[in-house]
């Protein structure tokens, strides 16, 4: 079976895709002190993922993103773990975070806080788990 002609939806995807992941790394990014963080931000960049998985089809994007998906969900798992545990290092009570303000390029000065660091966790483990299961019912389909 031939495919359609879908150039204005690949040419829409490329701008929409890379609208949808500046997105999800401010929503990251702002997660800690406003709505928004390592859930929200791991949605938007599945669905950026997805977006490209559905116009440019599945060798296109694994050229573009060798990354297997399923070492995503123990590796946020693990991210997320150590931060929590990572406390008691320093003799406070699990998950208690700390911040500074830090000079980020491009970004400006920032406050940082050990949050992030989960919210990275969260972040991966949210985008692993979420395109494993939309890969896993695409592949039924064959």
């Amino acid at each position: 079976m031939h495919g359609t002609n879908d150039l204005i939806f690949r040419t829409a995807t490329v701008l929409i895709s890379f609208i949808l992941f500046a997105f999800s790394i401010y929503l990251f990014l702002a997660g800690h002190n406003a709505p928004g963080g390592g859930f929200v931000g791991g949605l938007m960049t599945a669905s950026a993922i997805v977006l490209m998985y559905m116009a440019y089809g599945e060798r296109a994007v694994s050229k573009i993103i060798p990354v297997n998906f399923r070492f995503l969900i123990p590796a946020g798992l693990m991210i997320a773990l150590l931060t929590g545990v990572g406390s008691f290092i320093f003799g406070e009570p699990f998950l208690n975070q700390t911040f500074g303000h830090f000079h980020i390029p491009l970004l400006g000065d920032k406050e940082l806080a050990t949050a992030l660091l989960f919210d990275l966790g969260v972040y991966l483990t949210v985008v692993g788990v979420t395109m494993t299961i939309i890969l896993s019912i695409a592949g039924d389909r064959d």
